[in-house]
């Protein structure tokens, strides 16, 4: 039998697995393609999310950014806008390695960003800040490698990342603050926008515009939360001032980050897409470490999202991916029966076996169906994936929300803990205290009480002295009636003895007179009994108001007992309440000179690590300028400056503790980089004398710094301060001035002695180049010349191949003398330290070398152009001169020096002999001459002596100029001090 043959469509087949990567490309780039259009509305997040899933699927952005810069971001501002805001979430929840393959794209979004700055009105302003931003989010994690897209990290996961090194977190601080000022930029930029487009939060166009500031704010809430955390550790390793930079930054960033979070709150838009966190009304007081346990972390909450994809989109993409997959299911219908013939049943035939290519299209549409029911299964399979993925991130950041809850929740209780346990000690430090107020609080109610009765009393007792004075008053009236009617009943015994005496006379009235007599007596007693009455009764009453106020006396003689007492114990916890206070003064006393020992014990010992860094062999790669140093000595003695006065007002009223500790902890900072900056200056001063005198004047800072510290420590040696403090203070003086002696010299360059190698070589290499030039010209000359200019041109080139070789003798024994003056004046530092240390000598050779070369350059040409071009012979006497100045600084041996300059008079004896043979040569041949004719030769002679002397003397002129304008210049480029450079 013959083998079957499959088709051609069988054999190209592509195998599943390439189908289903093609299939997810095409529908990655599906997803990106509807994402970034040219409709003014934001970005639909199914569409973010199938792109961000796809990141996850080719484990990078490559296809992104291949489908991306097809697109024409560069055409539409609305494609370019969607584009970087589908490239933030990207960057944001992508795959990790997103972050790294986008890193080569910077260069391309920074031409976007030019390209769309230029159009300042409408999107292009929005789109180049936009882009500044997203170039500063790669940078940070170019530099920050361990910060994932989202910027989620525990607060351990932070600190490790700075290694517990201040630097990192110094540094990491400015990254973080350049990030934020691009995300406040960008939206700052966005709500100018809206305001002059009279756009708002419901409408498409600035729904647009806003929908990039939901990613900024998650971008900008961890940013502030680290940097917060990050500043309260910087305050506690640095002085304040050090950092004083990085607060202010905060504190301009805290205002308008916190105004930027109002804005977007006051919108309708942001209600149902973000949570956003809200900032306290004041920054935080990172000068007190106490505040980072009241801090609290600002959370952005996103909302969940609805993971049901759209029907018509999901219809679109099935039909568009797998239209070209499907086939006829139809089953093949079997041949109908052939009917009955003259009324009987045919006899069955037997199944006709199908033909071979029936099998073989059988066969294909199996295999088409089993490959479009796989297709079917793995397109189900990648949705549940892609669900899965999508419930897991959201069970991340639930769990990620929840840690950050129960770590808030974490350090409250913590808060709370120590703020119990603070309350307790003081508690127990003021119960004593608080006891004795008590007390003396009871006495002093008790005593008001006291107060009150009495008052109470002595206006009491007032009242019944002015009514006893009323009483006798009327006591008084009643005895002057009685004493009237006593006269009256004298009068009366008066009138009737006269009446007696009359009665002889008067017996007819004698009756009427006794009758009268008789009631006027009745009348007379019965006033005497009132009388006496109302005497008696006021007597009783008078009896009683003394008893009464015998009564008060005694109560308030007992109150005034009472009061005395209270008065005594009054006195006696007053007396108890001060000799509390005195204790805890003292007792308070005690601990601050305990602390300010603390201090100056810590002072002492940053010092001390100061003067012993100064013999640390690895600090001879530290570098620093004269200037600088100049520089520090202000702060450090006006520190010392400040330190006295300090100590002085601290003994004479025992105030200010904190100052004299803020101010011995500055100084000793101060102090410390002081020394290690003048050991960096001593052993790069080119001035060795300097450098050694400025290096054991640090030692002198250093050691009587120790001795003001340990005078310090001390309460009973704080006398000897102030004369330490002034010697401390001349010393710090003295540096500032060597400082100053060094300034304008300066810095030697780390490259001296490769700049010095370099440069011999260059003139080496001149030199043959030289060499083998006069050599060629030489033979040149000797095969097309001959007569008395070959003998010239002979002469003049020996003379210079003599000169290259004296020349070339020198630079090696120049080279072996360097050597050996480096192997021996080094000593254990390297050559490029020593070429350092030794700028000026180093620079030296340098300049000598160039001015070698460039005279064998020189040479050459000279030489050529006086034996190929017949050009003057003075120019090979000023380039052997030139090269004799050149060769005198690289002088290493009479013996080399004698040969250069026998050498450089030979070219110049051969050139003036040359110069003679030619102008022998041509001599004037004056026999034939008349005298008119000679006349006139010499008299054209005259003239031409007349015009080469003028002209003489105006090249002497400007040679002079060009010499001293070189002399400026060699001085400038070699350090030379300017006082040198003659005018």
């Amino acid at each position: 039998m013959s083998s079957i043959q499959l088709p051609k469509v069988l054999q190209n087949r592509k195998t599943s697995l390439e189908q289903e990567r093609e299939n997810s490309q095409k529908f990655q780039a599906l997803s990106i393609s509807k994402a970034v259009n040219q409709i003014e509305q934001p970005i639909k997040e199914k569409h973010v999310r199938s792109t961000i899933i796809g990141t996850f699927h080719e484990k990078g952005a490559n296809l992104f950014w291949s489908v991306g810069l097809r697109m024409p971001v560069e055409d539409n501002p609305i494609v370019a806008w969607k584009f970087c805001h589908l490239l933030h979430k990207v960057l944001r929840e992508g795959h990790q390695n997103v972050l790294l393959q986008s890193q080569k794209y910077k260069s391309k979004l920074n031409d976007f960003g030019k390209l769309w700055g230029h159009l300042k009105e409408g999107y292009g302003t929005l789109i180049s800040r936009y882009c500044t931003l997203l170039i500063t989010k790669l940078k940070f994690h170019q530099q920050n490698p361990k910060f994932p897209g989202n910027l989620q990290v525990t607060p351990d996961e932070l600190m490790n990342f700075g290694e517990n090194d201040i630097n990192n977190y110094f540094q990491m601080a400015v990254e973080m603050f350049e990030y934020l000022d691009d995300i406040l930029a960008l939206q700052n930029a966005i709500f100018g926008s809206l305001d002059m487009s009279r756009s708002n939060s419901m409408t498409s166009s600035g729904q647009c515009r806003l929908a990039p500031l939901v990613p900024c704010i998650q971008d900008s809430s961890p940013l502030y939360d680290y940097c917060v955390k990050m500043l309260f550790k910087l305050h506690a390793s640095l002085p304040a001032d050090v950092v004083s930079g990085h607060r202010e930054r905060f504190l301009k960033i805290f205002g308008e980050l916190k105004q930027f979070y109002i804005n977007a709150s006051n919108l309708q838009y942001f209600k149902n897409l973000i949570q956003i966190p809200l900032l306290p009304d004041s920054p935080p007081n990172f000068l007190l470490q106490s505040d980072l346990r009241t801090y609290v972390t600002p959370v952005v909450v996103m909302p969940e999202e609805n993971l049901q994809p759209d029907h018509q989109d999901s219809i679109e993409t099935a039909s568009s991916f797998e239209a070209a997959d499907l086939v006829d299911l139809t089953p093949v219908q079997p041949p109908p029966p052939v009917p009955p013939q003259n009324g009987r049943r045919s006899s069955p035939s037997p199944p006709a076996i199908p033909p071979l290519p029936d099998i073989v299209a059988q066969r294909d549409q199996l295999i088409q169906q089993l490959q479009a029911e796989i297709l079917r299964l793995k397109g189900e399979i990648q949705k549940l994936l892609a669900q899965h993925e999508e419930i897991y991130s959201q069970l991340q950041d639930q769990i990620v929300d929840l840690e950050t809850k129960l770590a808030q929740k974490e350090s409250e209780l913590t808060q709370e803990r120590q703020t119990k346990e603070e309350l307790l000690v003081k508690a127990e430090a003021a119960s004593a205290a608080e006891e004795v107020q008590r007390k003396a609080k009871e006495k002093e109610e008790k005593f008001q009480k006291l107060k009150d009765v009495y008052g109470n009393l002595r206006k009491e007792h007032i009242t019944l002295l002015r009514q006893k004075a009323d009483v006798e008053k009327q006591l008084n009236v009643s005895r002057q009636k009685a004493d009237a009617l006593l006269k009256t009943q004298t009068t009366a015994e008066e009138k009737l003895q006269a009446l007696l005496s009359e009665r002889s006379t008067l017996e007819e009235g004698l009756q009427q007179t006794a009758t009268e007599k008789d009631s006027a007596i009745a009348e007379l007693e019965k006033a005497k009994e009132q009388a006496v009455a109302q005497t008696t009764a006021v007597q009783s009453r008078l009896d009683r108001i003394l008893n009464e106020k015998s009564n008060l006396e005694s109560e308030l003689h007992d109150l005034l007992a009472q009061k005395l007492e209270a008065e005594e114990k009054l006195e006696e916890s007053d007396h108890i309440s001060k000799q509390v206070q005195s204790n805890l003064k003292a007792e308070s006393e005690l601990k601050m000179l305990a602390l300010l020992e603390s201090v100056v014990k810590q002072a002492e010992k940053m010092l001390q690590n100061a003067v012993s860094e100064m013999d640390n062999p690895a600090l001879a790669a530290v570098t620093c300028s004269s200037d600088y140093l100049k520089c520090l000595c202000g702060p450090a003695d006006k520190t010392l400056e400040q330190l006295g006065p300090t100590l002085d007002k601290y003994r004479a009223d025992q105030e200010g503790i904190d100052e004299l500790a803020n101010t011995v902890t500055q100084a000793a900072h101060n102090l410390s980089w002081l020394l290690l900056n003048g050991k960096a200056v001593s052993q790069t001063s080119t001035d060795i004398e300097i450098g050694d005198n400025m290096l054991e004047q640090c030692r002198f800072i250093g050691n009587g710094a120790l001795q003001l510290m340990g005078l310090l420590k001390s309460k009973d040696t704080w006398g000897g301060v102030s004369e330490a403090l002034s010697a401390v203070r001349s010393q710090v003086q003295s540096l500032g001035t060597l400082a100053e002696r060094l300034e304008g010299r300066g810095t030697p360059l780390d490259t001296a002695g490769d700049l010095l190698e370099s440069e011999l070589e260059s003139m080496e290499k001149a030199i043959d180049e030289a060499a083998s030039k006069i050599e060629e010209m030489l033979s040149k000359s000797k095969a097309a010349d001959s007569g008395i200019k070959l003998e010239v041109n002979s002469k003049i080139l020996d003379a210079c191949t003599a000169l290259m070789a004296a020349i070339r003798e020198l630079v090696i024994k120049s080279r072996t003398l360097q050597e050996e003056i480096v192997g021996q004046s080094k000593g254990s530092a390297s050559v490029k330290e020593f070429y350092k240390r030794n700028s000026q000598w180093t620079e030296g050779l340098i300049s000598a070398a160039k001015s070698v070369a460039i005279g064998a350059h020189f040479l050459v040409e000279a030489a050529n152009e006086a034996v190929t071009k017949g050009g003057k012979l003075e120019l090979l006497v000023v380039a052997s001169q030139q090269i004799a100045a050149g060769t005198a600084q690289l002088v290493v041996a009479s013996r080399a020096s004698r040969g250069v300059s026998t050498a450089t008079g030979a070219v110049v004896a051969a050139a003036k002999a040359c110069r003679n043979m030619v102008e022998n040569a041509d001599a004037l041949d004056v026999s034939g001459l008349t005298l008119h004719a000679a006349k006139r030769l010499e008299m054209d002679s005259q003239v031409r002596v007349l015009e080469l002397e003028s002209s003489l003397q105006q090249e002497r002129m400007r040679l002079a100029a060009l010499r001293r304008h070189h002399y400026q210049l060699a001085g400038e480029a070699e350090g030379w001090e300017k006082k040198d450079i003659p005018e």
